[in-house]
């Protein structure tokens, strides 16, 4: 069996042998980003399977297991313009079986000769070409944007990319160095009993600074053992439902239901046999009884002529006799003629009296042809219908009830899903209090920092540090308002740039005018035409994703880098709009060079035809992981 990946190059990257087996990276898309990564920052990659792994340990783990004791390497080259020169470098890390404290070897080769000065400085060299800081602004997945599309604040990298693109840090380690400045100027000055002073309290906020690393680091490490936590009960939680614990759980509830379905069932044909028992079952007949309803009328009409016949016979004979006497011949002979016509009508001499049914047996059959019939068969129809769909939704609730888990399984997969909401809200204990424990942290440091300042303007009076305090403090005062002035300034075309992509990508650009990026907390805001706030929820997810997508390439525009790009699963839930936007109008435009790993699902025949046609792809390579021997094979060109 074969699972196939493909990834496709708008310009190529080449990526060495690499021996690294699924279980560290996957099928092939996340290894060779994880790949990039590795090879570029080494110990301090960001890969996404190491989690709270040693580097030796998470180097051992991504061993081939095929390549027995035979070491693994990373290879990686590309080239740099150096004093208008191409310069080609490559990077190539090897290891064995790596010890506890163990480091892989580091290769640095600049036009194919070792440089051991690129080596001794490699993360120096590396943090002035793509800072680690903001390297996820280059090489992201799309997890990453998915991530960064559902959160209301941005992620902590995010958040540190922005810190690094607005240029924030060199005024916060100004701000740092005068700090140190200042406390050295006091240590100079002060007399052997203030100096004693100041140095406990020194040592004090040392012992802090100390106790928030620690923190920060603990933090970090809950928010990872947090993420792992909730996956574990999501997918505890997916097995339950999937193997019928959920309708185990119904079970009791879903059985009552069910009889009281049947209830209704036997009530509907209870109604139904009663019907039947009535007059419903002449519907069968009807035609017959319409056609003998005339016949009757005309039986009784010839019951009520024959019970005034000799009356009538009687009246015509004294009206013939008065003719004769009072009118002409001929008109005593017209209205005998007129006589015999009317009395002609009242005889029925076609077909016998076969009914004989009197006028009042005659009104009940009128009632019922026109009203009781059509009446009773519409409530049959009616119990019908509810007979059926009683009977349709007793067949799916009893196939339902069909598939719940047995008692000792249910008990297992409610077990395992109780047991991961037990950690879970361990973990979320464990993190509270950790991030209680930070806050007391820094709320101790900034009472020694006020101490220690107090102290040294009440213990120190030499003019020297007085003059060095006060202009420290105005040094400090005016840093803040132009740390304040720099991130406002940097913000607003950050601003631009991401409102300029977002309208580009998005398929409603009369929807949004305006995208703003709050100066504390990094967070976006969207206002339409008039001004008014659009809040993020009235966003698709697919425009969340392109939100996203555009902060990211706004963000690595504002970097003023001209580095390539890479993007893991890029197309995840976008629609087909969305997908032609993002095909035609940011994939050929990310960068100079773009690496797109994707599968046949995420950039379909369709958009793999868009890019073709525009001359945008220069490699197309298909990874085949071969899942009996779990080993990747590279192919040239794509799934289509």
């Amino acid at each position: 069996m074969l699972l196939s990946y493909a990834i496709s190059f708008i310009i190529p990257i080449l990526i060495k042998a690499l021996p690294i087996p699924s279980k560290a990276f996957g099928g092939g898309k996340t290894t060779l980003m994880d790949a990039i990564r590795l090879v570029l920052y080494g110990q301090r990659a960001q890969c996404a399977s190491r989690g709270n792994l040693a580097y030796a340990a998470f180097l051992n783990q991504c061993r081939s297991r095929q390549a027995g004791d035979a070491p693994a390497q990373l290879e990686l080259s590309f080239q740099q313009t150096l004093n208008s020169e191409p310069t080609e470098f490559r990077i190539r890390r090897t290891w064995g079986h790596l010890r506890k404290n163990d480091r892989d070897t580091l290769e640095v080769l600049e036009n194919g000769e070792p440089k051991q000065d690129l080596i001794d400085a490699w993360d120096e060299r590396i943090e002035a070409l793509l800072p680690l800081g903001i390297s996820n602004l280059f090489l992201f997945d799309g997890e990453q944007v998915k991530d960064l599309a559902e959160q209301d604040t941005l992620p902590p990298n995010v958040v540190q990319a922005v810190r690094v693109l607005l240029g924030l840090e060199l005024p916060e380690r100004l701000d740092a160095d005068i700090d140190v400045l200042v406390a050295r100027k006091r240590k100079q000055l002060a007399g052997t009993e203030q100096l004693h002073k100041l140095e406990e309290i020194e040592e004090t906020l040392e012992g802090l600074y100390c106790d928030r690393k620690s923190v920060k680091q603990t933090l970090a490490s809950l928010t990872n053992k947090l993420d792992f936590a909730a996956q574990t009960l999501h997918l505890a939680q997916e097995k339950y439902v999937a193997e019928g614990g959920k309708i185990a759980a119904e079970q009791a509830q879903m059985q009552a239901k069910l009889l009281t379905l049947k209830d209704q069932l036997d009530t509907q044909r209870h109604s139904l046999r009663e019907l039947a028992a009535g007059s419903l079952p002449l519907l069968l007949v009807r035609p017959l009884l319409k056609k003998a309803e005339p016949h009757a009328h005309d039986e009784v009409r010839q019951q009520q002529y024959e019970l005034a016949k000799d009356l009538l016979t009687e009246q015509n004979n004294a009206l013939r006799t008065f003719a004769t006497k009072t009118f002409t011949k001929k008109q005593a002979a017209q209205l005998a003629d007129f006589l015999d016509q009317q009395q002609a009508q009242f005889t029925y001499t076609d077909e016998p009296a076969y009914l004989h049914l009197s006028a009042a047996q005659l009104n009940p059959l009128v009632q019922l042809l026109t009203h009781t019939l059509a009446a009773q068969r519409t409530k049959a129809k009616q119990h019908l219908k509810a007979i059926r769909q009683s009977l349709t939704d007793i067949e799916a609730l009893e196939r339902y009830l069909a598939t719940a888990a047995p008692d000792e399984i249910y008990q297992k997969l409610a077990a395992q899903v109780t047991d991961a909401q037990t950690h879970q809200a361990q973990l979320q204990g464990d993190y509270a209090r950790a991030e209680q424990r930070l806050n007391q942290v820094r709320q101790a440091i900034d009472r020694s920092k006020k101490d220690l300042q107090a102290y040294s303007q009440l213990a120190i009076d030499f003019k020297n540090t007085d003059h060095l305090l006060k202009t420290a403090a105005k040094v400090k005062a005016t840093l803040a308002e132009f740390k304040q002035r720099l991130k406002l300034h940097k913000l607003n075309s950050l601003e631009e740039l991401v409102t300029k992509h977002f309208l580009y990508l998005i398929r409603k650009p009369d929807f949004v005018h305006r995208v703003q990026i709050d100066t504390d907390t990094f967070s976006l805001a969207l206002f339409d035409q008039s001004g008014h706030p659009i809040p993020k929820n009235r966003l698709s997810a697919g425009e969340q994703q392109l939100l996203a997508i555009a902060l990211l390439w706004g963000l690595a525009n504002a970097s003023g880098r001209q580095l390539p790009v890479a993007i893991d699963t890029p197309l995840g839930r976008l629609d087909s709009k969305h997908r032609h936007h993002l095909v035609e109008r940011y994939f050929p435009q990310a960068s100079h060079q773009v690496l797109l790993l994707s599968t046949d699902t995420e950039i379909r025949e369709e958009e793999v035809g868009r890019l073709r046609e525009q001359g945008a792809i220069a490699r197309e390579y298909l990874l085949n992981y071969h899942l009996q021997d779990r080993y990747t094979t590279v192919e040239p060109g794509y799934f289509w």
